[in-house]
C-alpha cells in the first residue's frame, strides 16, 4: 500500500519567512552551494543534509535555536543577522513575530540588545519610558555589559572589542597607569612625545 504524499511544510511566520531568507541570502553572497553549507554544519556538530538547507531556504523546514546558532556559526554571521531583514531603511517596517510591525532601526537596537522593542507612548509620561528601558536592561542584559554600554554612552570609554576585553579583564587600569609612566620618563629625559618640529 502506497503512503500518501505529504505536504510540504510552509513556514508563514514573518521570522521564519526572514531567516530562510537570509540563510540563502548570506549563503550565496558567500559564493557557498547548499553542499558547502552543510559541510560547515556538519564540521560543527550540528549535521543539516545539502536537501535539509535546501528546504530552510524555501521555506519548507523550521529553523529551531540550535540550527539558528549553528547557521549563524557556519556563516560566521551573528544571529541577528539571520532573524531580521537586511535589505530595508532605517524607518522601514518590518515584521518580527509575536509583535506588531515596527521600524527596521527599533528592531536593530532591540535585537542587538540597545533597548525595548516597543517603547510606551510619551503620553504615559517619562518616568515609564525609563522604568521600561530599565526593566529591558535588568532582564535582558548582563550587568557587566550594560555597565560597559553606560561607561561609553557617557563618553568614559571608547566602544571597541579590545577595550571591553581589556576593561574585562582588569587590565585598563594598568595600560593607562602604565602610558601615564612613559609619558612622564620621557618628559624627565627632555624628549616630546611628538615629532621633532625642527
Amino acid at each position: 500500500m502506497t503512503q500518501p504524499s505529504r505536504t510540504p511544510t510552509q513556514i508563514t511566520d514573518s521570522s521564519g519567512r526572514t531567516v530562510a531568507a537570509n540563510v540563502r541570502r548570506v549563503r550565496e553572497s558567500r559564493g557557498w552551494s547548499t553542499y558547502e553549507l552543510a559541510q560547515r554544519l556538519k564540521e560543527a556538530d550540528r549535521p543539516i543534509s545539502p536537501s535539509a538547507v535546501a528546504k530552510i531556504e524555501r521555506g519548507e523546514r523550521r529553523v529551531d535555536v540550535g540550527d539558528l546558532m549553528a547557521l549563524a556559526v557556519a556563516l560566521a554571521v551573528s544571529p541577528s543577522a539571520l532573524l531580521l531583514p537586511i535589505n530595508v531603511d532605517p524607518l522601514d517596517d518590518v515584521e518580527i513575530t509575536g509583535s506588531t510591525p515596527v521600524s527596521a532601526l527599533d528592531a536593530w537596537e532591540w535585537i542587538d540588545g540597545r533597548g525595548p522593542l516597543t517603547l510606551p507612548p510619551q503620553s504615559a509620561g517619562m518616568h515609564r519610558v525609563y522604568e521600561e528601558v530599565a526593566q529591558y536592561r535588568l532582564y535582558g542584559r548582563p550587568h557587566w555589559l550594560a555597565e560597559m554600554e553606560r561607561e561609553e554612552d557617557e563618553g568614559r570609554e571608547p566602544r571597541t572589542r579590545a577595550s571591553r576585553m581589556m576593561r574585562a579583564a582588569g587590565l585598563e587600569s594598568y595600560e593607562a597607569e602604565d602610558g601615564k609612566r612613559r609619558i612622564r620618563r620621557r618628559q624627565d629625559e627632555g624628549r616630546s612625545d611628538g615629532p621633532s618640529m625642527d
